[in-house]
């Protein structure tokens, strides 16, 4: 009878847990959306391995409090990192919306990097090209995109502020059973297409920072909204740089569509891609099958994985 009991108590504990989805993180503190509630979550000890869009476990502690107790396995996580950390930026995203603009200019550094993010966790990429209502830098700005596009990333063409109806029609099919974040550099008007998809987000985002209580730095951080049953949207602070120094060499050469077609084809089967003779993948950067920045970025890429220090 007292091998039963342990049984018992564990399957009594497991019944007493509930289901959420993280939609805003600060520190430990993170917002938890249980149905129709938001509670207030914090992990045990110095945990911080929770990302916005996890599916949680958690214990209630209170009427609007508990304590994270498992992460449901993840279909997808993204994160950036530098040499000294990691940061996640969200978990179980199905695709990532990378948001550039005619003004002011955007960087094909981050661009480029934000693609291989998606790449390594399995996250399908678009490219959104917002304010064309600023038509004289729109063909250089369409030219500038024309190396992804001939990558096979689809460029979608908006402008949240002249053309708002238009945009939220563009968008909705697009995200409809989708999990998608959008990312980009300030100013690229991130926000003006939340607030068309969202028009309640202004409200949301003060509704956050009261629960975190963390003011108006809330705006800083990335959280999640729930659009219906089968879709939601994820808004992340604008950051001018993205970091990958979590990515191994071979995870980058498969990272980069590119250079597929040319991995296994370079005369040394451990090739580095970078000096070494009769590389295949130096061979079509030769003859423009890859462009030189995408090579470049591959090469600075590889530099930072190995100064990786944490």
């Amino acid at each position: 009878m007292a091998s039963r009991r342990p049984q018992a108590h564990g399957a009594r504990q497991a019944a007493e847990l509930e289901s959420g989805v993280v939609i805003a993180a600060h520190g430990r503190h993170y917002l938890v959306q249980a149905g129709d509630q938001k509670l207030q979550c914090v992990t045990r000890g110095k945990k911080t391995d929770v990302s916005v869009g996890d599916r949680i476990r958690f214990a209630r502690t209170s009427p609007n409090q508990g304590v994270v107790e498992s992460i449901d396995e993840r279909r997808t996580l993204l994160y950036r990192s530098d040499q000294y950390k990691s940061k996640l930026l969200a978990a179980n995203v199905t695709q990532l919306f990378i948001v550039v603009a005619t003004e002011p200019t955007f960087a094909d550094d981050l661009v480029s990097r934000s693609l291989v993010a998606a790449e390594s966790a399995g996250v399908d990429a678009h490219l959104i090209l917002n304010k064309t209502d600023i038509t004289e830098a729109l063909p250089r700005t369409r030219e500038r995109l024309q190396v992804y596009a001939r990558l096979g990333y689809p460029v979608h063409e908006v402008s949240a502020t002249a053309r708002p109806e238009d945009t939220r029609a563009l968008f909705m099919p697009l995200l409809t059973g989708q999990s998608t974040i959008l990312i980009g550099q300030s100013g690229m008007g991130k926000s003006s297409i939340i607030n068309l998809i969202i028009p309640d987000a202004d409200i949301a985002v003060r509704e956050i920072s009261a629960a975190l209580d963390t003011g108006k730095h809330t705006t800083t951080f990335t959280r999640l909204y729930q659009m219906d049953e089968g879709a939601s949207i994820i808004d992340s602070p604008g950051f001018q740089e993205f970091g990958l120094y979590q990515l191994s060499e071979g995870m980058l050469e498969r990272a980069f569509r590119d250079f597929r077609p040319h991995l296994g084809h370079c005369r040394f089967y451990n090739c580095h891609h970078l000096t070494e003779p009769d590389c295949a993948v130096l061979a079509a950067v030769k003859t423009g099958e890859i462009a030189p920045m995408r090579h470049q970025l591959y090469a600075q890429l590889v530099h930072e994985s190995s100064q990786t220090l944490y």
